[in-house]
């Protein structure tokens, strides 16, 4: 079943690509069935999950390249389950947001598969070379997404990203191949047996900070950040939504199964200045967002304040602290994606990004400024809602650790309100200027990803065990693999 869920997008991409060009209706109801099938099949995955067992499931392994140790090895556990079914989600509701597409929509929605696929292989991928190979799938069809699709600067704004992923890549392969080579022959990338060896301190050390800085990019974290206010407000909506929403994860994700499970002494060893640039990230993130005047830019330079979050848990080292982070990825994934989802809808109908040229769209547009304010609600925790479970248990298994450097982020949180209550209010509120007077609500397919979304934050909010049963299984074992509880 894992196969099939991460593969079928890429079966699509395959059909898709060999469906008359003039056929537009035809091509977007592929995407979507098999966008939909691949959320279907990660579902069966999740309710089959063992939410009592630590250790992988689902695993399938298979040679590949024998001569070299390489191996068709994928399973999940509660680190990557979570993330799975966020991407086939996403990409579902991308897709069906992107059905107003009528720019070659034979290469958009191929590129939209084919990237889904690069990142459920991320996700799933238990040998470190099928985990690079995946890594480098992605990077072309967002290349080619933003590039093609994206707004005016599109072009500085694509290269700009593959500048910036491939640094971070080649410092990650500089670090894989270093844990290859230094493993006992028959070298093998297979990260169960990586992490069960032991590595001398002065090596964990070094391999640690090539793999950090290079998943550190992708997360990304200051002061490796500016590519991604660059490439949100170019990129087209649905784009916006998995490069917030699922891509930003992959660099959180790398840091739990590679740096801290593999590497766990140099973790430790590094887990307060993690902590430092986890302070920066929560609070310099929020601070650049109220000097921002576009929509996309408030949202994508909150997203490096959430990720600060993420980095917090880190450096907790705990099974609290790292559960925290691993909630906080996911419901980061829906909030971001929600918000990213909003703008695109609102920007379809102003035909503007500039806060200053919107205000009191509230009585024209009462479903868009409602789910906006969930939303701006859910982004600074309010209780209920996921992004108070992520920070809360964050928090709470950071300060037993970290207990300066967790005050210091908890006052993102006001800061957060601040930003977030400022933009709706500029928005939404006040005198409707006259060129606004015929605007239109959400209606349609655009209901569709707004409900779903503002429907699973309430749900994971309301009732956080049925998120924090599939994750503790995972950040337990990371746990004993840290020496900790």
């Amino acid at each position: 079943m894992l196969t099939a869920t991460i593969f079928l997008p890429a079966l699509g991409a395959l059909i898709v690509s060999l469906l008359p060009r003039d056929n537009a209706r035809l091509i977007r109801q592929v995407a979507v069935a098999f966008t939909s099938l691949a959320f279907i099949v990660s579902l069966a995955l999740w309710f089959g999950f063992d939410r009592h067992h630590v250790g992988i499931q689902f695993g399938e392994r298979m040679p590949w390249i024998p001569s070299l140790g390489i191996q068709y090895f994928v399973g999940i556990d509660g680190l990557s389950l979570p993330m799975v079914v966020l991407t086939t989600l996403l990409t579902m509701l991308a897709v069906i947001a992107s059905l107003h597409i009528d720019l070659r929509p034979k290469e958009y929605f191929a590129l939209l598969l084919i990237l889904e696929t690069g990142v459920l292989g991320v996700f799933s991928s238990l040998d470190m070379f099928l985990f690079f190979l995946f890594w480098e799938v992605e990077l072309i069809p967002m290349y080619l997404l933003i590039g093609i699709w994206g707004g005016a600067r599109r072009e500085y704004a694509a290269i700009k990203f593959v500048i910036y992923t491939l640094a971070g890549s080649a410092l990650m392969l500089v670090g894989i191949l270093a844990l290859y080579f230094n493993s006992p022959a028959p070298h093998t990338f297979d990260m169960i047996a990586l992490g069960a060896m032991t590595w001398s301190p002065v090596f964990q050390a070094a391999v640690f900070l090539f793999l950090f800085f290079g998943f550190a990019v992708k997360l990304p974290m200051v002061p490796f950040h500016t590519w991604l206010p660059d490439a949100h407000v170019e990129a087209p909506t649905a784009v916006s939504v998995l490069l917030a929403g699922v891509l930003l994860k992959m660099g959180g994700y790398g840091i739990l199964r590679l740096c801290i499970s593999i590497l766990p002494d140099a973790a430790r060893e590094y887990a307060p200045w993690i902590g430092v640039f986890a302070v920066i990230n929560v609070l310099y993130g929020a601070l650049v967002v109220l000097a921002q005047r576009d929509l996309k830019a408030i949202v994508a330079y909150s997203s490096v304040s959430q990720m600060g979050y993420v980095l917090l848990g880190y450096a907790g080292l705990n099974m609290i602290s790292l559960t925290g982070a691993s909630i906080q990825l996911f419901s980061h994934g829906l909030i971001s994606g929600l918000l990213f989802f909003l703008v695109g809808s609102i920007y379809e109908k102003t035909h503007t990004r500039q806060v200053a040229e919107m205000r009191g769209l509230a009585p024209r547009m009462p479903i868009l400024a409602a789910v906006f304010s969930i939303a701006g609600l859910a982004t600074l925790g309010l209780p209920g809602m996921s992004g108070f479970v992520a920070e809360f248990v964050t928090f709470t298994g950071a300060f037993r650790v970290q207990p300066v450097l967790t005050i210091l982020c908890v006052f993102g949180i006001v800061l957060s309100a601040g930003y977030m209550l400022w933009t709706i209010r500029r928005v939404f509120f006040g005198p409707l200027d006259g060129k606004y007077l015929t605007l239109g609500d959400a209606r349609g397919a655009e209901l569709v990803p707004l409900f779903a979304l503002v429907g699973l934050i309430i749900l994971f909010g309301s009732v956080p065990s049925l998120l924090v049963d599939v994750i503790e299984p995972g950040t337990t074992a990371l746990a004993a693999r840290l020496g900790g509880s």
